[in-house]
């Protein structure tokens, strides 16, 4: 099992770093919000899941080992693989979807593509019991800087969204009373106004 990665990041896309580790580049699937966070040329962290298949061996990475751990967790309940797992990343944090489960807020799962109603009671029922909401588990993010704005419109785009849909979501967001702090948080909360 390959635990965490630490390289420096050669190629950046919409949900994938390549990653350079002793002159090999691996291919790492990840959020949006976490490609959006790394730059090309530097230093990354990320800690990993790799899931070997017959045909395939496919490494995840996150900003931390909280969330990967939510994501090999949700992955216990049938029919929830690594592609759902990482959209549920996607969308909501690794806090946020803990709390959610804990407390079997369907609203706020069906928000995840991919997740219908029945989807989201199976994964509340399974994982209620393993899953402790506790503030004290709460993910760091980085922060939003210059160029977060271009960063989390391209992730949108990547996810679908026309770009001025998801400019103009982005653009809502920032101009609001409570724009986040973090990157992260400024993917979630343009996802949600695209929800809307």
């Amino acid at each position: 099992m390959i635990a965490s990665l630490r390289g420096i990041a050669t190629q950046v896309g919409l949900d994938r770093v390549v990653v350079e580790v002793g002159g090999v580049g691996l291919l790492v699937h990840t959020t949006p919000a976490a490609a959006a966070a790394t730059r090309t040329g530097n230093e990354v962290t990320l800690a990993t899941s790799l899931v070997v298949r017959e045909d395939s061996l496919t490494l995840y990475g996150f900003p931390s080992a909280g969330e990967r751990e939510m994501f090999e967790t949700v992955q216990t309940v049938s029919g929830v693989g690594p592609r759902l797992a990482l959209a549920m990343l996607s969308v909501l944090s690794a806090q946020a979807l803990r709390q959610a489960i804990a407390t079997s807020d369907l609203a706020t799962l069906t928000k995840v593509p991919g997740v219908g109603r029945k989807g989201a009671e199976r994964i509340a029922l399974e994982l209620r019991d393993k899953v402790a909401a506790d503030a004290a588990g709460q993910e760091t993010s980085p922060a939003v800087g210059a160029g977060a704005k271009e960063q989390v419109a391209e992730a949108l785009a990547g996810l679908g969204w026309s770009a001025k849909a998801a400019a103009d979501a982005v653009d809502t967001v920032l101009a609001g009373d409570a724009a986040p702090e973090d990157v992260a948080g400024l993917l979630r909360a343009a996802l949600r106004e695209l929800g809307r």
